[in-house]
């Protein structure tokens, strides 16, 4: 097997670019969706997503906190425009529950990462 970069190994990645896949097969197909919703959508998932593998490559522990912290923002932002989809009834309900509960369960693993990192000293 080759070689794997950190955020390869971790669940919560893994979780997070299965998440991306979904909600830009969504977005791709959504052509009613309002373009600034869609694409703020698009960016916040990938930003989610880069945060973290760059949370992954740092060394200093603060750094990663604060990486993952800002990860995590992204993460509120898409079940925010998630929820924002939801209420103008642009979403179906079983998708809107798959994607939600997985942004939760994403945020709780990113806050899991987070406070491993508390009391460390670099």
């Amino acid at each position: 097997m080759p070689e794997m970069f950190d955020f390869e190994k971790l669940e919560v990645y893994q979780l997070m670019k299965e998440q991306h896949n979904k909600v830009m097969l969504m977005l791709r197909q959504d052509a009613q969706m309002d373009r600034q919703v869609h694409d703020h959508w698009k960016n916040s998932m990938l930003l989610a997503v880069m945060n973290l593998v760059q949370a992954s490559a740092r060394v200093n522990s603060l750094e990663k906190k604060d990486l993952i912290t800002v990860s995590r923002g992204y993460i509120f932002e898409c079940s925010s425009l998630l929820d924002l989809v939801k209420s103008t009834n642009g979403i179906t309900s079983v998708t809107y529950q798959e994607l939600y509960d997985n942004y939760e369960r994403i945020s709780k693993m990113l806050l899991g990462m987070y406070k491993s990192f508390n009391g460390k000293i670099d």
